[in-house]
């Protein structure tokens, strides 16, 4: 298990700094940019500090490689003007680009995975209703962090964080993209709990018996 780790976080990688490496070379916003790609630019060493003593399930690796394309590419063209999110906005008759949204439902829906990933096998939370709870709170809280460090930014920058706040003119842009990311929590548990149960099973058992492979 501890080489398939390594095999995956190493893909993940790979792909986090292609897509890094193209998008740093001539984004719409150079310190919006920074601004969005931080947190892939933590995450990876991270990944690659716990990765022997803690590997991830495949699944969660795949989420948090989605997550990061996702942070890369709204801070390559900030989120506001992103081409896939005109391309929606036209689709479905918005009157703003919408990839912002998708941004805070992918912020719910992957840290929704990794803290129920580690509530359970840190074996900190049994009952699945309290699991819930405790993993849609985790959820809200990341959001609301998120957006406290916009504020920040905005207090910081001035007009020079517009486009790392993306509100696009929405006075309830803050409250809608926690609604988005609780939405996404929601799915995540809905959607994968049980394709995750059985894979953390995988990585469990051979531990249990004494075989960290």
């Amino acid at each position: 298990m501890r080489n398939s780790a390594f095999k995956q976080l190493s893909w993940l990688t790979l792909v986090c700094l292609i897509a890094l490496a193209i998008s740093c070379v001539s984004p719409f916003d150079r310190t919006t940019w920074w601004l969005e790609v931080a947190p892939v630019l933590i995450a990876l060493p991270v990944l690659w500090t716990t990765h022997r003593r803690f590997p991830l399930t495949p699944l969660l690796y795949a989420c948090i490689g989605w997550h990061a394309l996702v942070l890369v590419v709204g801070g390559t063209y900030s989120y506001a003007r992103v081409p896939l999110g005109f391309e929606l906005q036209s689709w479905l008759d918005l009157s703003r680009n919408p990839y912002d949204k998708i941004g805070h439902f992918t912020q719910g829906f992957v840290p929704a995975l990794v803290a129920r990933e580690i509530l359970l096998r840190g074996g900190y939370v049994r009952g699945g209703k309290m699991l819930a709870f405790l993993v849609l709170c985790v959820v809200l809280a990341i959001s609301a962090t998120y957006e406290l460090i916009e504020w920040a930014a905005a207090v910081a920058l001035g007009q020079g964080a517009d486009e790392f706040l993306g509100t696009q003119g929405d006075p309830w842009d803050t409250q809608s993209d926690m609604a988005f990311a609780l939405l996404g929590g929601v799915v995540a548990l809905l959607a994968l709990s049980r394709w995750q149960d059985r894979q953390i099973q995988q990585i469990e058992a051979p531990r249990r018996k004494g075989n960290p492979q």
